[in-house]
């Protein structure tokens, strides 16, 4: 169990002094030097099984040999050239693909940026733009990035927003469909979809429906602790935005590209966005982030209401382009969806004998395993959250948490199921231990997470 980490914490040192720790959320002193597939090698030479992804952005996994042949070979024609002024085949090919496979209602057309922050700050500037309306609607516990207006639309967070000045103006914020921990004290089946009826109360004495412009949403709250919403709730929010002229922008920046068993999250619902939003995944690790919306929508504001010098980076478009072309070809989706029923099979079993995991929830390989205290009270378990992904760490295995408890599995689409199941030997073993009291306190004195 014990690693050599001598560079690594030599470069932790180094990069506590000059780099802001806003900028990071440290879980143990991961220094990468080298992936492939669903592996990772650190500066000291240590292996390590990802179930991390680079939070959810590798779904390729690590330097795919065709991912890494399209860069290389576009990288020697040309790095970029901006699509603002002029125009390049990449960008052109890949708002091709996107408008094929993206499913908003409708013809649509592609804007490209950077990252699925400035993603969700064109979706804001776009429905309002569109509609004539100042407001939006948005989701307690939702991240959505940390531009300000990705900010403005997140409320999971405090710091994300305390000290930071106003925020985009004319957003609101109402409870999300978590039937783990409902806001409204209901149990799934036995409600009466009080999520959805809330928002409609909020039309009648708060909020004029007729100047919302759009209400922008995670089909699966990431972030929050993979929150999985039941069908009722999206196809009434569809009924409520159809029925009022408001935009349903579906964010999927960590529920694209497979990720959840489907292309998208939101096929899941069976309900037809106006606008989708796309990032993390769609570059396999390389900066790119989209926003596809109906054509009508798109034609509605003018130049330069959402432009970048490098967005659609031609780089960058061809990683997406091969990315893509590996997901259909390798049949990604699918395995996805098989795998993590597997896994969540698997995490049920543990269920049963660990008393500290209070709840399993997901879509494909997107899982939340939610550690409670007490399963009655549904406490956060913060600590034993920490400890577990500390001694996965230790035992050669990159997993996280979020929402203070939720251990977070999230592996490349590409993991191997021999790899999948050292991995779930791993989680059940620190989940033992923890459980057993085995795990030390100091373990966890520099884990912050998320």
């Amino acid at each position: 169990m014990t690693r050599k980490l001598t560079r690594s914490k030599a470069i932790v040192t180094r990069d506590h002094k000059v780099y802001t720790a806003a900028s990071k959320i440290p879980y143990f002193p991961l220094v990468v030097a080298r992936g492939r597939g669903a592996t990772i090698e650190d500066v000291d030479g240590n292996q390590y099984l990802d179930f991390l992804s680079s939070a959810a952005s590798l779904n390729t996994g690590h330097a795919h040999p065709r991912i890494v042949a399209a860069v290389q070979a576009q990288a020697e024609k040309f790095l970029n050239y901006t699509a603002v002024y002029a125009y390049h085949e990449p960008a052109t090919d890949l708002a091709e693909k996107l408008v094929e496979i993206v499913p908003v209602r409708g013809p649509k057309k592609v804007s490209f940026g950077m990252s699925g922050s400035d993603a969700n700050d064109g979706a804001i500037k776009l429905v309002r733009r569109a509609t004539g309306r100042p407001k939006i609607i948005a989701f307690l516990r939702a991240y959505h990035g940390s531009t300000f207006g990705a900010a403005s639309l997140s409320a999971v967070s405090l710091n994300m927003k305390r000290g930071l000045g106003p925020m985009v103006p004319d957003i609101y914020h109402v409870p999300f469909a978590d039937c783990y921990r409902c806001p409204y004290g209901q149990t799934y089946g036995k409600c009466q979809v009080e999520c959805v009826s809330f928002i409609e109360a909020l039309f009648s004495s708060l909020l004029p429906a007729d100047e919302v412009a759009g209400m922008f949403l995670e089909p699966v709250q990431g972030d929050a602790g993979i929150v999985v919403p039941p069908p009722e709730f999206m196809q009434g929010l569809q009924r409520i935005c159809d029925q009022h002229g408001i935009l349903f922008v579906a964010e999927e920046v960590q529920t694209g590209f497979g990720r959840t068993g489907k292309w998208f999250a939101s096929q899941h619902f069976k309900v037809k966005p106006d606008v989708v939003i796309l990032g993390k995944s769609i570059g396999a690790g390389m900066p790119i982030s989209a926003i596809v919306a109906r054509k009508d929508l798109m034609d509605a504001w003018d130049l330069p209401a959402h432009l970048f010098t490098n967005g659609g980076n031609a780089v960058c478009c061809a990683a997406a382009l091969a990315n893509i072309a590996v997901i259909k070809d390798e049949k990604l989706v699918e395995r996805s969806a098989v795998l993590g029923r597997q896994i969540m099979d698997r995490f049920g079993e543990m269920q049963e004998k660990y008393a500290l995991i209070g709840d399993v929830r997901g879509k494909g390989l997107m899982i939340g395993v939610d550690l409670v205290k007490d399963r009655q009270t549904k406490e956060r378990a913060r600590d034993e959250a920490a400890k577990v992904c500390m001694r996965c760490y230790e035992k050669g295995l990159i997993l996280s948490f979020f929402s203070n408890s939720v251990l977070r599995i999230a592996p490349p689409l590409v993991v191997t199921d021999a790899e999948a199941e050292h991995a779930l030997t791993v989680i059940e073993d620190s989940l033992r231990e923890v459980q057993e009291g085995k795990v030390p306190d100091d373990i966890i004195r520099e884990t912050k997470g998320w």
